[in-house]
C-alpha cells in the first residue's frame, strides 16, 4: 500500500470514552472540545516533506476519508490537513 502525491495513510490511535463532569460518558465521535486527533503514519506519499513513516501526528478531526483494505479500515488525509508532528 502507498500513498500518492500530497496524502498519507493513517491509523487512528483508539481513545476511550471520556466521562463528563455529570457523570455522562462520552465516545470519542461525540466530544465536541476535540478538534484534532491523534493517529500513526503509515505511509507517505512522494510529494509529502517533513512526516514519515511511523510519526505521530495530529490531524483535523473533519479531514480525510476512509479506505477499507483486506477487512482493514485505514485513513486518507492531505498533508495540508496535519497540525503536529511528534
Amino acid at each position: 500500500m502507498k500513498a500518492i502525491g500530497r496524502n498519507l495513510i493513517i491509523e487512528k490511535v483508539k481513545e476511550g470514552a471520556t466521562k463528563t463532569k455529570g457523570g455522562l460518558l462520552l465516545a470519542e465521535a461525540h466530544r465536541e472540545d476535540v478538534r484534532y486527533i491523534e493517529a500513526n503514519v503509515l505511509n507517505v506519499g512522494d510529494e509529502v516533506v517533513g512526516v514519515k513513516k511511523g510519526d505521530v501526528i495530529f490531524y483535523d478531526r473533519h479531514a480525510g476519508h476512509k479506505i477499507e483494505i483486506k477487512k482493514e479500515v485505514y485513513h486518507v488525509i492531505k498533508l495540508q490537513d496535519v497540525v503536529v508532528v511528534l
